[in-house]
């Protein structure tokens, strides 16, 4: 279990990273007229584990912020990661008791 943790933290962490890296590229090409990031892409970046770096990334470039429909799907997109996650954990957990 303790393998598991570490790994699914490890994802997490390089999946923020990347994450946070993909807003500031979008916000950078989106200020240059260059080719953008889809909010596909992102949503799925941040459902693959990367959420804390995506939501650092739209603070601290205040990208995506005011675009509502996007801020919906990303928190839906949140709360299903975080759903699944802890599904998982708590079957693992019960399934190691019994």
């Amino acid at each position: 279990m303790t393998i598991a943790a570490a790994a699914y933290l490890i994802v997490v962490a390089v999946m923020s990273l990347v994450c946070f890296l993909a807003y500031g590229l979008d916000k950078r090409q989106a200020g240059n007229g260059g080719r953008r990031v889809s909010e596909r892409t992102l949503h799925l970046m941040a459902f693959l584990g990367g959420w804390p770096g995506a939501l650092l990334g739209q603070r601290h470039f205040r990208h995506k912020t005011q675009k509502v429909t996007f801020r919906i799907v990303f928190w839906i997109v949140v709360l299903s990661h975080v759903a699944i996650v802890g599904t998982v954990a708590y079957a693992l957990l019960t399934s190691r008791q019994a």
